[in-house]
């Protein structure tokens, strides 16, 4: 199986994070890469404020795609990481948001962003476990829809970034079919070289 890293072209101008949606589970259309992050949720920063803590992309993660042909393993660097959340403030995007990557919405506003620098990080007072580099995104949320329909039911758990990214095959497919379990073993393997740069 593919293991693809996702990069940002800076000579490319859409290349990035274009918006950040609220969402139950995690979507990808075509190219157009939208994810979530399925094992971190919101933290309520603050319930008379409206404002929600998550993580908005991890580095390293290895996030399982599958389309009409292939299945395949994309992640993030650090490096990656850090560009898009820079370019994501720098191209003034903080005020686009959607829910579930389909319908666009008003009122919710990006209002603090951070790298997770170190273990003694404030995301552990909200008791998110994140990795070091991971990008936390604090967001407003003046929408009286959004804040009792989906905020307060539960209906949304996570953000969810929206953006166009380039992609590096980090090992091609073989051309011979392998047994699933050497599969696994080449795929762990590759997992492990990923991680221990880092």
């Amino acid at each position: 199986m593919d293991i693809i890293e996702l990069f940002i072209d800076e000579e490319d101008e859409v290349s990035g994070i274009e918006a950040v949606s609220i969402v139950e589970s995690p979507a990808i259309e075509s190219d157009f890469i939208a994810l979530k992050n399925q094992e971190f949720k919101f933290a309520e920063v603050n319930k008379e404020k409206r404002i929600l803590m998550g993580a908005a992309l991890i580095p390293n993660k290895p996030i399982y795609r599958k389309n009409e042909e292939n299945e395949y393993y994309i992640y993030f660097s650090k490096s990656t990481v850090r560009k898009a959340s820079e370019l994501f403030f720098i191209r003034g995007n903080q005020n686009n948001s959607t829910l579930e990557h389909q319908m666009p919405l008003t009122g919710l506003t990006a209002v603090e962003s951070w790298i997770v620098e170190d273990e003694k990080d404030k995301t552990r007072f909200y008791d998110l476990d994140v990795p070091i580099g991971t990008w936390m995104l604090s967001m407003k949320v003046q929408n009286d829809d959004v804040w009792n329909d989906y905020v307060k039911s539960g209906k949304v758990k996570g953000f969810s970034i929206e953006g166009y990214f380039a992609d590096k095959l980090e090992r091609p497919n073989e051309p011979v079919k392998q047994s699933a379990e050497l599969e696994a073993e080449q795929l762990l393997s590759k997992l492990k070289d990923l991680f221990k740069d880092e």
